[in-house]
């Protein structure tokens, strides 16, 4: 490795506070990069409740930046994130849509907003503390794949599937070939401060917090009846886009089983009547589906899928890879057919398609078919 020639090269590090971005930074670091650390702020609506992180992974961040010793800046894209994501996230729930802020604010925001702002500050490349991987493509010199990261357990290419060719051409993924024990063990040895913390969970830059509760600050409760797939009531809700598909946890009607014993699960929404549809069992055949149609189609390649070819696609993050088959129904509509029925596949949520690890893209999920 030619480190004069690397040396050479500015990378800006998303640095969050967080031990992800802090080995990122620590490791590009030792690789000869000139590296300086961007942290975000991007949310402000509640900043001063119990949930909010911020001032904490921002004092964690200038920690990190001073022991490896490289520069910070903080910037805030509160706006940006507002009208590029939250906004949308908003719409997707009040149309009885699940989406998923995670995959809008990659596309918008951390490889967006950030890169743009990265690339003002004279960077050659960004880096973020995602786990997975860029590559050449060796069939298309000059092109890039995206793909999944060697560690299976934290692979994050579903969350980033919606990234083009100038944004994947100027990214560094270093975490990608690593095992997150041995991240965490990289910032053991080099003493840095969040060696142990915890990864951070809930809606993307805003957090962990009562959803419901959070979500009602922004859409105001309208309550309805629960019933079942043959119209029997059994209880109440609360509101249509507090509920996704398959959820079991908070529909408070435990007390209200059949003789069989078997949990409720959320299997539809009639946003006409205000109903929400629920069934018992967890393979209830309301909760599997054939197949989906998906639409705003992101393709890495700029290329489309082959019809009639076997890939495989996953509809929900923490999920196996299902082998599937891609009918293009229109410029901006596929049709993708599973050969084993899928559980709960959620519209609002992503439809991602992969060809062994490479990561091809997708589209949002716009109906099952059951």
């Amino acid at each position: 490795m030619n480190l004069n020639k690397i040396s050479k090269k500015k990378v800006v590090v998303g640095l969050s506070g967080g031990v992800d971005s802090s080995v990122t930074a620590l490791l590009l670091k030792q690789q000869g990069y000139d590296v300086t650390g961007l942290f975000m702020k991007n949310w402000e609506d509640d900043d001063t409740d119990e949930y909010c992180s911020s001032k904490q992974d921002l004092i964690d961040a200038v920690s990190v930046a001073d022991k490896i010793g490289i520069d910070i800046e903080a910037v805030n894209f509160s706006a940006e994130y507002k009208d590029r994501v939250f906004d949308n996230f908003l719409s997707e729930y009040k149309a009885g849509r699940t989406p998923n802020p995670d995959i809008l604010c990659n596309a918008e925001i951390k490889f967006k907003a950030f890169l743009d702002h990265a690339m003002s500050l004279g960077a050659d490349v960004i880096a973020t503390g995602h786990y997975a991987q860029v590559r050449e493509n060796p069939l298309k010199p000059g092109l890039f794949q995206l793909m999944k990261a060697d560690d299976g357990s934290k692979d994050q290419s579903y969350f980033l599937y919606r990234l083009n060719q100038a944004q994947l051409s100027k990214t560094l993924f270093p975490l990608g070939q690593l095992l997150k024990r041995e991240v965490r063990e990289i910032a053991r040895q080099a003493g840095l401060i969040n060696a142990e913390k915890k990864d951070s969970t809930g809606i993307c830059f805003i957090g962990e917090r009562p959803f419901q509760e959070f979500l009602s600050k922004y859409l105001p409760p309208k309550p309805g009846d629960i019933k079942t797939a043959e119209g029997k009531l059994v209880g109440r809700h609360e509101g249509l886009m507090y509920y996704t598909l398959g959820q079991r946890q908070g529909l408070k009607i435990g007390g209200s089983r059949d003789s069989n014993g078997e949990p409720w699960f959320v299997a539809g929404k009639d946003m006409q009547n205000n109903v929400l549809t629920v069934v018992q069992g967890h393979d209830h055949d309301l909760l599997l589906s054939e197949g989906l149609v998906a639409s705003q189609l992101t393709w890495i390649d700029e290329d489309a899928p082959i019809t009639n070819w076997v890939y495989a696609a996953k509809t929900r993050y923490r999920q196996a890879d299902a082998p599937c088959e891609i009918d293009r129904l229109n410029a901006d509509m596929v049709e993708i057919k599973f050969g084993q029925k899928q559980w709960a596949v959620t519209p609002g949520q992503s439809a991602v398609v992969y060809e062994s690890n490479v990561c091809l893209g997708g589209g949002i999920i716009t109906a099952a078919i059951n």
